[in-house]
């Protein structure tokens, strides 16, 4: 087993009170699996990522665990996690075409940070090389500003940077956002590469295009609200999704071929809930086309089929 969440809660400290952002989330990734993270925008998809990496104020760690490779991450204590970060899990945060310092060549900004983890330029450069070649940049770059680079240039480098030292887990937070389709496509294929290769033994893939995930995830974990709401296989989750948001969310999606004129496009009603005080049970419940009594409870994430994991109780009695 590569990364194992268990009832992992992360709140906001604000002057309003604790933001219930990521609340009792408990899911695994297994070695060579990629991983897609998907929900809409304040569904806690990137502070689920920034918790297994850099928590830091004001986000509160609350409870729960997370364990890498069978070793327990120390997530509450920023310092104690410098030793796991960048070796055992690294991050391709989001703007990351803007997390270079651009007043540092990249070739002397690659030695700093190595540097700053105690590993020797030098014996790296050979490796180094060989990542640049990977990812089709040329060792040239290295005597370069990030501000000489284009856009998919900046994105691989940061994809070298971040596992040079061929971390266990790697987090790619909405890396392919600000990229044209052709260059989207060149990035996803480079993060599959470097799983096939071994360079990285999983990931979680963040991005609010499920297209990007259908591509190249093995599974897809769907939050709303803090909460998980479903997890399976890339192809179930598409073509087969059970929880009530998934399938709005899958159907909210264009299709190749097919005219808005022949078949209009349907949203999800409604907001998402404030996370201050969320509702009680279901956290869907209000906008969800299919809720009933039992709503007012919450729904246990369980494993409806195998792999197949929901929190829908309309799914736990239909399979009951």
């Amino acid at each position: 087993m590569s990364l194992q969440t268990k009832n992992l809660r992360v709140y906001y400290q604000t002057l309003r009170g604790d933001v219930k952002a990521l609340d009792d989330v408990t899911f695994n990734i297994k070695d060579g699996e990629i991983m897609g993270l998907a929900g809409e925008s304040g569904c806690g998809k990137t502070t689920l990522a920034n918790s297994i990496i850099y928590l830091t104020p004001p986000m509160k760690y609350i409870d729960g665990s997370v364990e890498l490779d069978g070793e327990e991450l120390p997530i509450w204590d920023i310092d104690s996690m410098n030793t796991f970060r960048y070796k055992k899990v690294s991050i391709i945060p989001q703007y990351a075409m803007n997390a270079m310092n651009p007043t540092r060549k990249i070739g002397k900004m690659t030695e700093e940070l190595l540097v700053s983890k105690k590993i020797s330029y030098k014996k790296t450069k050979a490796e180094l090389d060989r990542r640049l070649d990977l990812v089709e940049l040329k060792n040239d770059i290295l005597g370069m500003y990030p501000i000489e680079l284009s856009g998919g240039m900046k994105q691989r480098m940061v994809l070298v940077l971040s596992t040079l030292l061929n971390p266990s887990l790697l987090i790619a937070d909405e890396i392919t956002s600000a990229l044209d389709v052709s260059t989207q496509k060149a990035v996803a294929e480079m993060l599959v590469e470097f799983r096939n290769r071994k360079i990285v033994k999983s990931m979680i893939v963040i991005t609010h295009d499920i297209s990007i995930l259908y591509q190249i995830a093995d599974s897809i974990l769907v939050m709303y609200a803090g909460k998980l709401a479903e997890k399976a296989s890339t192809e179930v989750i598409i073509h087969s999704p059970m929880h009530p948001y998934t399938r709005l969310l899958i159907s909210s999606l264009p299709k190749v071929g097919v005219k808005y004129s022949e078949k209009k496009l349907t949203g999800i009603k409604g907001n998402t809930p404030l996370l201050f005080n969320p509702p009680v049970g279901c956290r869907f419940k209000d906008r969800c086309p299919v809720a009933f009594d039992k709503c007012i409870k919450e729904p246990p994430f369980i494993e409806i089929e195998k792999g197949h994991f929901v929190a829908c109780w309309r799914e736990c009695e239909r399979n009951a």
